[in-house]
């Protein structure tokens, strides 16, 4: 019987999968550095063994699956190969893992992990389902009928997957570092879309996909009443949002979510077009009305008289959606902005529109660039984006004390880098 050993075994993608591994009754280990990262909690609950990297991991009778973010030059990957043992990259073992299921990815350029953690809520609700969610939350069952997966466009690396069905967010321009412009970007979506086997549900407010072709029916929602699946009557409250939802302009029933911004609203279209294409009752759908969240998408928490929020948006975007969301929550607070930049190829590219976003917030303040180890800096700092907004202020680790100025306020947190660092600093303060 074979071991799975996992080459980054931290990452999120990678933990996940790991989990559902574990879970699905498999032998699993894994390897990485030894600097602690959220991932591993789970991993060390579920007594997953976490090696320090060396190639004397490398033994017989184990299947390898390594982590995207190493080369074949990796002190592992190399020994594996050298003993000619079962290697998979992280993408390629899932496209093949998946063909035991009903399966289901997520993707677009944003909301990609809510929509698949919302659905993975949904459907575990009602038959044994098998998620992996790219906040590094992944669930396996042994006799499970459904999986529902987040699949990346970065890099092409969904193209490994030939799944029964899509939902598709949206489509936009990011990841600079790979793709060359939006229409690179479509082009792989369109790619994309080739492979599915059952059926596409794609957002039609979104332009880009309204082009998409398909060898299975595409089934769109969106807010505007040409969509199969429309949204409408939406109301909100302190108990969330409200909207009725029309089925090709007859009505289907009305759903609640916790969530607040049009973005929450779309995501849950989403996953209540796949469930009724799947023929699951419309009452048992009401189940999103549960659905606590993913990690680090407006996890929020009290801080003395503050609410602080950990978001992940790190594309102008995702910035927007997350401030409509704070303002819509708490609409009599002060919206505070404190962002860190993931890359310098995206600030670069975004720099104007990062801006423009952030200008949104009540206050802003900005965190040094987090940079990729597989770009340079070039000339770009934090202060070319500072200067494109007036009354910014830069935000030191050890000075985060001056965010207390904001008395009853939403402080959010955002970014793709290690912005948490600074949230931690400050609730200790």
């Amino acid at each position: 019987m074979t071991t799975y050993h996992f080459v980054g075994i931290k990452g999120t993608g990678m933990s996940a999968l790991a989990q559902i591994l574990h879970d699905a009754g498999e032998t699993v280990q894994g390897s990485d550095i030894e600097k602690r990262f959220f991932t591993q909690e789970v991993l060390e609950a579920k007594n997953i063994p976490i090696l320090p990297f060396s190639k004397e991991n490398i033994k017989d009778n184990l299947t390898v699956i390594a982590g995207n973010a190493f080369g074949d030059d990796h002190e592992e990957i190399k020994a594996a190969e050298e003993l000619g043992l079962p290697l998979f990259r992280y993408h390629e073992f899932l496209g093949e893992w998946i063909q035991n299921y009903t399966s289901i990815a997520v993707t677009g350029a944003h909301g990609k992990t809510s929509t698949t953690g919302l659905l993975a809520h949904v459907l575990s609700n009602i038959k044994p389902t098998s998620f992996l969610i790219g906040d590094g939350t992944g669930v396996g069952h042994e006799d499970g009928e459904y999986f529902v997966f987040e699949a990346c466009e970065y890099r092409r690396h969904f193209l490994a997957y030939e799944p029964d069905y899509a939902i598709m967010t949206n489509i936009d321009f990011d990841h600079p570092d790979y793709f060359t412009s939006l229409e690179d970007v479509v082009d792989a979506f369109q790619e994309m879309a080739y492979q599915v086997k059952k059926g596409i549900i794609a957002c039609g407010d979104d332009d880009q996909l309204q082009e998409i072709q398909a060898k299975v029916p595409v089934v769109y929602y969106g807010l505007d009443d040409s969509n199969d699946f429309q949204a409408s009557n939406i109301s909100e409250d302190e108990n969330g949002t409200t909207f009725d939802v029309f089925v090709r302009n007859t009505y289907y029933n009305t759903y609640t979510i916790p969530g607040y911004g049009n973005h929450h609203v779309l995501n849950a279209l989403s996953v209540i077009a796949l469930c009724q294409y799947e023929g699951i009752p419309s009452d048992d759908i009401k189940h999103i009305s549960e659905f606590k969240g993913v990690k680090r998408r407006f996890t929020e928490k009290k801080h003395n008289d503050q609410i602080v929020i950990d978001d992940y948006a790190h594309h102008p975007r995702e910035i927007l959606a997350t401030i409509e969301s704070a303002k819509k929550k708490y609409p009599k607070k002060d919206v505070v902005a404190i962002f860190q930049p993931h890359t310098y190829t995206r600030t670069r590219m975004f720099l104007q529109e990062f801006a423009d976003s952030l200008k949104e917030a009540d206050f802003v303040y900005l965190c040094d660039i987090f940079g990729s180890a597989r770009e340079e800096s070039g000339n770009l700092s934090i202060n070319d984006l500072q200067e494109k907004i007036e009354a910014s202020r830069l935000l030191e680790l050890d000075e985060t004390a001056v965010l207390k100025e904001h008395g009853d306020s939403v402080l959010i947190f955002m970014g793709a880098g290690d912005i948490q660092k600074f949230q931690e600093a400050y609730e200790k303060e």
